[in-house]
């Protein structure tokens, strides 16, 4: 399922694009302040994408209206940064089996010049170290691993 999201803040000139992956109940601040000093330096959009794990009792198109629910306040407020910093956003949801999964597909169709990936803390929910392993082993592209300091979260 993908969701495109509208396009805010200045045209990205260099059609670069920086994919920041998450899911969960928020984007750490840190991660997403990082993610967009990275997309302007760059001058690219940046492409939050919310990923969805489907439970296999589920059929992998079944609607998920409470997820969805969810993570479109999530979306549009990452948009509504990406606005106030000057950034375009190109925002999307992707689903599969698992996170894996749902970046893989992602990724198969889909290019992104930088992918930036939340690693977890005790207090924030992101990519555990094996999800992070098997990303930095097929990543199609140069990949980034944010952890926010403890004392940021």
């Amino acid at each position: 399922m993908n969701w495109l999201g509208r396009r805010k803040g200045r045209a990205a000139g260099s059609g670069r694009r920086v994919l920041v992956a998450f899911s969960g109940d928020r984007l750490d601040q840190v991660v997403l302040d990082a993610a967009l000093r990275i997309a302007r330096a760059e001058d690219a959009t940046i492409v939050p994408a919310y990923l969805i794990a489907v439970p296999l009792t589920q059929p992998i198109d079944s609607p998920l209206h409470d997820v969805v629910e969810r993570a479109l306040p999530i979306l549009e407020a990452i948009e509504h940064d990406a606005e106030k910093a000057g950034v375009p956003v190109d925002a999307r949801m992707e689903r599969g089996r698992s996170l894996r999964d749902a970046l893989g597909r992602l990724w198969s169709v889909e290019h992104f010049d930088r992918v930036i990936l939340p690693a977890s803390t005790s207090s924030s929910r992101g990519f555990g170290e094996r999800d992070l392993a098997w990303a930095l082993t097929h990543a199609p592209t140069e990949t980034l691993v944010l952890r926010p300091a403890p004392e940021a979260a």
